[in-house]
């Protein structure tokens, strides 16, 4: 592997380039709109793939958008590790908020990233991290340097909940068996203190409507007098919280993992300035759950959020308006122990109990995924960890992370092995967000790093 740094910098405007043209089409799974732009972008995964040194790949159908499959086997003998990522990426809105187009990808220095940022929609999530693992094959492919067996599981719906990967999942149990899962969807500490997730939370994401009058109605002629839907929506959901953030669901807390102090101690020794975390926000104050840390209450607490509302008249100028519906999405982000689908139906009792009479509420369910903790005991934790202390010279800290891969803990149920999950992103990359971005330090460096992965598994394997 001595090869890899000077390599990845020969490399360095080849693999800038050869992203930012990946970048450029808005595979947006959620919006119907850019179907074909979503399937162009699985071609070109599926070519990127080839071109590294791939000797089979293969893009499969499905009810929805397909999953790139490939795999480079040199010894049937030696471990296999499977590599997962996703080409989706989420609707860019909202779009006023960005400082360039969201898929025209343009390089901005920043305070945390003084060598550039490639601004763009799918940059870091997952776009940018999926695509050093091609990279990082690349390399040891042309080296002759691969030391074990590789597969590819590259999908196009994780932004809308991985429908048809768990059904190719258990129709493919074979095809796709492996010694070890190897993830890159999520981010580290800092720059100067690198991480590996350990910890992923669950996730229970669904949409209610509020339904009063049969139409619109005058706000002067009927207003006082008739349930304004979007006047109990706001009510019902500022009652799903007590006053000290405490989620009010009955049994929502049922089946909550409890960490104990000495955890979380070990938990609070990770580098944490909470200034500098209010003023990135541009933030006053932190707020959340009684009782908790700012960083416990963003890994190991379960929350509940309103992801979007809306209703009535909402364009320029004024309309004296009493709307018919008023609609919300919420997600709910679970720990391990709580069942997405058990918590999904807790909310839809509770949600429809606390409707005052003069309204209707329906609930739909949208996707949802349980919550994984893996063990840092294993050799798939081990490699990766002595792969970041090969190239950034320590040792990373292990971290639960507060967002969600739902299909993490589906892997281990049907294909019975670890995930080990080399995030190479920071807090500040705004995923889901205007502007987002990933550093090209990052972006390269995961590159220089994930083939030590592969060197240190096979060892210890």
């Amino acid at each position: 592997m001595k090869n890899i740094q000077s390599y990845v910098q020969d490399n360095k405007q080849r693999f800038i380039d050869e992203l930012i043209e990946l970048l450029k089409i808005p595979s947006i799974s959620a919006d119907s709109a850019y179907k074909n732009d979503t399937i162009k972008t699985a071609d070109a995964v599926a070519k990127s793939l080839t071109e590294a040194g791939c000797d089979v790949v293969e893009i499969c159908e499905t009810d929805g958008y397909p999953i790139i499959y490939a795999h480079k086997i040199i010894d049937k003998n030696l471990p296999t590790v499977l590599v997962y990522g996703h080409y989706d990426v989420q609707p860019p809105d909202p779009l006023n908020l960005w400082t360039s187009p969201p898929f025209e990808p343009v390089i901005k220095e920043t305070k945390l990233h003084p060598e550039g940022a490639i601004f763009a929609r799918g940059a870091c999530d997952d776009k940018g991290q999926m695509y050093m693992h091609v990279k990082a094959l690349e390399y040891m492919t042309k080296h002759g340097e691969l030391p074990c067996n590789v597969k590819f599981m590259i999908e196009g719906e994780e932004e809308v909940g991985s429908v048809n990967l768990g059904k190719f999942v258990k129709q493919n149990q074979e095809k796709l068996a492996n010694d070890v899962i190897l993830i890159s969807d999520t981010g580290m500490i800092a720059k100067d203190v690198p991480s590996i997730t350990t910890g992923l939370r669950g996730l229970s994401y669904v949409e209610v409507e509020v339904t009063g009058p049969n139409r619109d109605l005058h706000s002067g002629l009927y207003g006082g007098a008739v349930a304004n839907p979007i006047n109990v929506l706001t009510k019902m959901i500022a009652s799903l919280h007590d006053e000290n953030n405490h989620i009010t669901i009955p049994g929502f807390y049922d089946n909550v993992e409890e960490l104990s102090q000495d955890e979380r101690a070990q938990m609070a020794k990770a580098p944490f300035n909470l200034d500098k975390y209010k003023e990135a926000l541009d933030i006053e104050a932190v707020y959340g759950e009684k009782g908790y840390t700012t960083n416990e209450r963003n890994s190991i607490r379960p929350t509940l959020d309103v992801n979007g509302i809306w209703g009535g008249y909402i364009g320029e100028g004024a309309k004296t308006v009493i709307a018919s519906k008023a609609y919300a999405k919420i997600s709910m982000r679970l720990v391990p122990n709580q069942d997405w689908e058990n918590i999904t139906q807790l909310f839809k009792t509770r949600f429809e109990n606390i409707a005052p009479k003069g309204v209707t509420v329906k609930v739909t369910p949208h996707h949802g995924g349980q919550g994984y903790v893996t063990p840092i005991d294993s050799i798939g934790y081990q490699a990766a960890s002595k792969a970041y202390e090969e190239t950034f010279g320590k040792t990373p800290i292990p971290q639960r992370s507060g967002g969600s891969i739902p299909i993490v803990s589906l892997f281990e149920q049907e294909l019975k092995s670890k995930t080990i999950l080399m995030g190479f992103g920071l807090d500040s990359d705004a995923i889901h967000s205007p502007n987002e971005h990933f550093g090209i330090w990052n972006y390269l460096k995961g590159i220089e790093t994930i083939p030590y992965f592969y060197k240190h598994f096979t060892a210890l394997s």
